[in-house]
């Protein structure tokens, strides 16, 4: 489990926390993986060793999705009562609220992004997307379908089952609660491959989720490499469905891989290139300090970056100008320190 073992520290001095060495977790247990072997997530500030990671691989992903299945079939999730479900995702939300300070500390750590940017956005992202869809979880609706003939018709939402999940590092804490709401909220069961460049808040917070009573092989999370654990995942003939958040042409081999298994349904948010348009009749101050929080957010690491500027010729000097200025004033440095705007770039 990701547990700083000195929580305090992050909390009252803006000190990198300590972590211990991290199992995964397969259906409601924390296990070493199945070869015994482990990899290291490293602080990208100066590549130091944070800790050592249990690797998953085929084999630990056929004991989670196994678990997964059991849970679902077999298990009281998929029956529970949705105000239940609902319940615990915020009985969820409450706990990542509570240890907010060491999530934050975890996720500067392992990520590198300034501490102020987890705190001021990731947290408070998280605990809502976790609030969020607690409130639908009892709000997941069918319909009644008029036909012809003395007959009645209707639709009924049920869970899809086992859902298979991998996420980027470039936000952990915020895409895995995007992962886990909507498919915890609807009753299935689940297998979270994080990032093997950020694995510590995932594995912390899926601890805080068996803490607040969320049932074994409900939850499962087995960090790995996309080539090993993300592609026996993603081509598991048993797994129902699979959501992946990366780049474009890791998102052609998971589909592939989901339609030459089982023909598992599939989402993918994927990498763009988002462009920003400046005409000559906007403000231009404002233009440019959206421009610069578009490009430089998360160190520009963004699904979202406003990585391209079409700016009108009649202003294009000016604005050039402005953002030019603004951006040689970032200060770049220690993700921990309180007047760090830019932590390492990965």
């Amino acid at each position: 489990m990701a547990t700083a073992t000195a929580p305090t520290a992050a909390k009252h001095a803006r000190a990198k926390p300590r972590v211990v060495d991290q199992k995964m977790l397969i259906g409601g247990k924390w296990v070493n993986s199945a070869s015994g072997k482990t990899f290291a997530t490293t602080d990208p500030t100066d590549g130091s060793v944070i800790c050592n990671i249990a690797e998953g691989d085929k084999a630990d992903i056929d004991l989670a999705v196994r678990a997964a299945r059991e849970a679902f079939e077999n298990g009281p999730w998929a029956r529970m009562n949705a105000s239940e479900r609902g319940r615990l995702l915020n009985k969820l939300a409450d706990a990542v609220e509570e240890h907010k300070e060491e999530l934050a500390a975890l996720e500067s750590l392992d990520n590198g992004k300034p501490l102020n940017d987890a705190m001021g956005a990731d947290l408070p992202l998280s605990i809502a997307c976790y609030r969020y869809y607690a409130g639908w979880a009892d709000k997941i609706f069918g319909q009644t379908i008029p036909i012809n003939g003395p007959f009645f018709t209707y639709t009924r939402h049920e869970p899809i089952g086992v859902v298979g999940q991998i996420i980027p590092w470039n936000f952990p804490l915020l895409m895995q609660a995007w992962k886990w709401g909507p498919a915890l909220a609807c009753g299935n069961t689940l297998v979270l491959k994080p990032a093997e460049q950020t694995p510590l808040t995932a594995l912390r917070v899926a601890q805080l989720a068996q803490e607040v009573g969320f049932p074994d092989g409900v939850i499962n999370v087995v960090p790995g490499y996309g080539p090993t654990a993300g592609a026996a995942l993603s081509g598991h003939m048993d797994v129902d469905k699979i959501a992946f958040t990366g780049e474009t042409g890791t998102g052609k081999i998971v589909m592939t891989a989901a339609a030459q298994s089982n023909l598992k349904r599939v989402s993918l948010e994927l990498g763009g290139k988002s462009p920003n348009i400046v005409f000559a009749d906007a403000d231009l101050d404002a233009a440019v300090e959206g421009a610069y929080f578009g490009l430089f957010f998360n160190q520009g690491q963004c699904c979202c970056a406003g990585s391209r500027l079409f700016v009108q010729d009649s202003v294009y000097d000016a604005f050039v100008a402005k953002i030019v200025e603004k951006a040689k004033g970032r200060k770049v440095g220690d993700p921990f320190a309180s007047d760090t705007e830019q932590g390492p770039q990965s």
